[in-house]
């Protein structure tokens, strides 16, 4: 018995490691060409190099879709986030069905393929007037963002213990001033987290922007065009490695307060 569990364990951790590898192995190789002196991607490495990162200053192109990125991932993250306090509050505690149901269709676009997304949003827009523009993509960004905020937000709402929430009701507070005062104090770590989140989906965020962008690209779509001149690809490895870095930072930091957000004990 002991033999066979212990056989099962190798092709468990075999396969783990194995996913792994798979998974990580190409990501791992962008840092590793940025540094190649080289403009192939290929083996064997030609030297250590640091010229492609320096091509990233003074590159106007790529400053200003930097600057739209943030700009946008700023906003619509604050509108996801801001949406999914409203939303998963009221689906906690609104006791309404009207409530369960807007909470369950703000969760739908993560099932949605990007594609049907950015079709959708780009009939929207232009049947309201907008058009491709930076409105446009901030109001896409916030609805593919909004199914993360809504879930934790939810499941923090829903770690509160709710003797909380009855206690300064029953002390006279209003429904309002105990979800200013009480709730959003308790939900701190977690709304950060959510808005964390929700900046890097936007600023990731590619099929969206394809199908919303006007004249004023993002950074994705700023590097799939850069993408089309091979002498460029050098330069885009070394964006991906600062974009990689910059990421797991941000996913790491959003994963440590969401945690703190759920395992915090209200005092």
């Amino acid at each position: 018995m002991s033999a066979a569990r212990t056989e099962g364990g190798r092709w468990l951790g075999g396969y783990v490691i194995a996913y792994l590898v798979f998974l990580y192995l190409p990501v791992l190789l962008i840092p590793l060409f940025s540094f190649n002196n080289s403009i192939q991607a290929a083996f064997p490495l030609q030297g250590f190099t640091l010229e492609w990162y320096a091509t990233l200053y003074g590159n106007p192109a790529l400053s200003g879709a930097l600057l739209n990125s943030l700009v946008i991932g700023v906003v619509a993250a604050a509108g996801a986030t801001l949406c999914g306090i409203t939303v998963s509050y009221m689906d906690l505690y609104g006791r309404s069905p009207l409530a369960a149901t807007i909470s369950a269709i703000a969760r739908l676009p993560i099932l949605i393929p990007g594609v049907i997304v950015g079709i959708s949003l780009l009939i929207l827009v232009n049947l309201i007037g907008l058009g491709p523009s930076r409105i446009a993509i901030v109001l896409g960004h916030i609805l593919v963002a909004l199914p993360t905020t809504v879930v934790i937000m939810r499941s923090r709402f829903a770690a509160i213990p709710k003797t909380i929430r009855e206690a300064a009701l029953d002390l006279g507070a209003s429904d309002w001033t105990t979800f200013r005062r009480v709730m959003l104090p308790l939900s701190l770590p977690a709304i950060v987290s959510a808005f964390m989140l929700a900046f890097l989906i936007s600023f990731d965020e590619f099929i969206v922007v394809f199908f919303l962008a006007g004249t004023e690209p993002t950074l994705p779509l700023y590097i799939w065009s850069q993408l089309r001149f091979p002498r460029s690809l050098p330069t885009v490895m070394a964006l991906g490695t600062a974009i990689l870095a910059a990421s797991f930072i941000i996913a790491g930091t959003a994963e440590l307060l969401r945690h703190r957000g759920l395992t915090a004990k209200p005092s």
